[in-house]
């Protein structure tokens, strides 16, 4: 769940030092990876929905 947090932050680009320097000692490459690529193909369907949606 923490780097799904990290991730969510990352994506608007705001994060505190503190925050960031946590986050680089407790989470794994693997699981901020997987994390990235679920948020992203999340964020991808939610933008082509409301594409559909408004192209109806």
């Amino acid at each position: 769940m923490d780097a799904f947090k990290a991730v969510f932050w990352s994506f608007f680009g705001v994060r505190k030092k503190a925050e960031y320097d946590k986050d680089a000692k407790q989470l794994t490459p693997q699981a901020v990876i997987a994390a990235g690529l679920v948020s992203a193909a999340v964020f991808v369907l939610v933008l082509f929905g409301i594409v559909k949606l408004v192209t109806r």
